[in-house]
């Protein structure tokens, strides 16, 4: 196959997906061409998008590659789909996004007790949405749930790796809005379950079973009492968390959340 077409091959798996691609997964499909002639079509196909500067770029995100808008149209991108309906992540979610990946793995109480109010609903929703993901139960009592990232978190803000997370007092910049101090440093200083503390989940349930399990138990649990709360927080949701809906922006049909310094 002639470089051009494997560009073009390429360019057309990557137009099509909903997901960042694997390489291992591009080498397999183009197995006649092997891994070197597949990286270097991948690397021309960045350098022509970088050296064009036009609407979209393609990144390396959440272990694969992606197509995506470039920050600077971000600002006309969120004014243009929200004339259609669609909403960035409420702040409530924002909120508890927050937590979960400054301070993975974490229970649901644990984050209620660090935002001051009860986010069961909210965590719920995220997990529906495949936001955040169990991790495991701790090793307390009742052995609550543990939450962590999921790969849709990497994709959605646009990292590679949950180590590309920038510094908690710069996660306003990320996700586009100001962060509460007051929650800053709740999240700050929550202490970190220890992996000693994590028990593993059964490992011939499903993922679907295992989510299923954990709403189960989010519908079944008590709101924390407010003398219980480990924080006193100004509430920063304009909304009760019961009721705040989460929207994610597709992979094909809405733009992609950037960060600016990550092209």
């Amino acid at each position: 196959m002639e470089a051009s077409e494997l560009r073009a091959a390429l360019e057309a798996i990557l137009f099509v997906s909903n997901e960042p691609v694997n390489v291992d997964d591009l080498v397999e499909a183009f197995s006649d061409e092997g891994r070197e002639a597949v990286v270097a079509q991948l690397d021309e196909i960045k350098r022509t998008l970088d050296a064009s500067i036009g609407g979209f770029m393609l990144e390396q995100t959440a272990g694969g590659w992606r197509f995506a808008t470039r920050a600077e149209h971000d600002p006309i991108l969120k004014k243009y789909f929200s004339k259609k309906g669609e909403n960035r992540l409420s702040l409530a979610a924002l909120e508890t996004l927050a937590i979960v990946a400054y301070r993975q793995p974490i229970t649901a109480p644990e984050v209620s007790d660090i935002r001051g109010v009860n986010s069961t609903a909210v965590i719920r929703t995220l997990l529906e949405r495949r936001m955040i993901r169990v991790a495991g139960r701790k090793n307390v009592v009742g052995s609550p749930f543990l939450y962590r990232t999921t790969k849709d978190f990497l994709v959605h803000f646009g990292l590679n790796d949950i180590r590309d997370m920038p510094r908690l007092e710069e996660f306003g910049d990320l996700i586009g809005e100001s962060m509460n101090e007051d929650l800053v440093m709740a999240i700050a200083n929550a202490p970190q379950t220890p992996e000693s503390e994590v028990i593993a989940t059964d490992e011939s349930a499903s993922e679907g079973e295992i989510t299923a399990a954990a709403i189960a138990a989010l519908d079944g649990e008590e709101a924390p009492r407010a003398e219980e709360s480990g924080t006193q927080l100004e509430s920063t949701t304009t909304e009760s968390d019961a009721n705040a809906d989460v929207v994610v922006y597709d992979d094909r049909d809405q733009p992609q959340p950037m960060r600016d310094g990550k092209e």
